[in-house]
């Protein structure tokens, strides 16, 4: 085991959450070390959108571009996995999977949701070039198209009536399960129509979807698919630090990042608001800024007893 390393701040996760804190931090002259595996959730993705300045820029050239610009500042970049952090007297202890051990004054988890997949044959080929989870990010590109729409009935519902901001030809697929009266008289209101059937596999060429096969029944032409199947959290560093959760498995905290545990802030996709790019761009700078001005109260503390 190598000796305990000290710093100011440890991010865990480098995605856009955990770079923009990271900037922010190392402009208020933070030694500040990044903890990233490698794993972003947008990696298949071809672009991400919204961003302004950036959009349509592949996802990974946007954390390449992030990372240049952290090397002219005080910030340390790590391809390493934090396995545990353990609470101090005066911080934290982060472990990392190569064994080395940082003691922080404080630490922001950045390590966002990973999506639940469908397990459709085919599913892969067309995941983050015709199959995607967000109209807002991908809705423009396809729209006027032929769209699909899977998930659990109710949630694919909701997400059918959303899509029809970007196109009126949708379908929606439950695979099998029955969709709720409810449900059923919200699309046919709608004039969405909806296939039960088993699907059997998808099928196209070039990473774009063409068809849909079902078990029985026609096979039917479609252009893209949008689904909602659920998420969790990436990392299970909030749980075991005593963090609580909402009742959709993210992580509650405030308008600044903070947990309520102490020394502990989350930025990024695993808090459940609006999961964009550029707003967890901002939350990071947001919680970046209160983890500053901790660290000047106890610095000042230090200084001037009483302050």
């Amino acid at each position: 085991m190598s000796d305990v390393r000290s710093c100011d701040v440890v991010v865990v996760g480098g995605g856009p959450a955990g770079l923009s804190a990271a900037l922010i931090l190392a402009r208020c002259r933070r030694h500040v070390v990044v903890c990233d595996a490698g794993r972003p959730r947008n990696a298949a993705a071809a672009h991400s959108h919204g961003f302004l300045t950036r959009d349509g820029m592949p996802p990974l050239d946007l954390l390449a571009c992030g990372r240049d610009e952290l090397r002219r500042y005080d910030v340390e970049l790590r391809p390493d996995e934090v396995t545990a952090i353990e609470p101090t007297a005066d911080g934290v202890v982060v472990r990392l999977a190569d064994g080395t051990r940082l003691a922080a004054r404080k630490v922001l988890l950045a390590t966002g949701v990973t999506d639940v997949l469908p397990d459709l044959p085919g599913f892969g080929e067309f995941y983050g070039t015709s199959i995607h989870h967000c109209p807002y990010c991908d809705g423009w590109e396809n729209r006027d198209r032929a769209l699909a729409v899977y998930g659990r009935p109710d949630e694919a519902s909701g997400l059918a009536l959303d899509l029809l901001t970007w196109s009126r030809d949708l379908l929606v697929c439950t695979d099998g399960v029955r969709l709720t009266p409810k449900s059923r008289a919200r699309l046919a209101a709608a004039g969405i129509p909806v296939r039960t059937e088993k699907i059997d596999r998808l099928e196209g060429a070039d990473g774009r979807l063409a068809r849909i096969v079902f078990v029985r029944g026609p096979a039917v032409a479609r252009q893209a698919m949008f689904f909602n199947t659920g998420q969790g959290q990436r990392s299970p560093l909030a749980g075991q630090l005593g963090c609580r959760f909402t009742s959709t498995g993210h992580v509650r905290c405030d308008r600044k990042g903070r947990t309520g545990v102490p020394n502990l802030f989350i930025a990024g996709d695993a808090n459940g608001d609006v999961q964009f790019v550029v707003v967890a761009a901002a939350e990071g700078a947001k919680a970046a800024v209160a983890i500053n001005k901790e660290l000047q109260e106890d610095e000042r503390a230090s200084v001037v007893p009483g302050s």
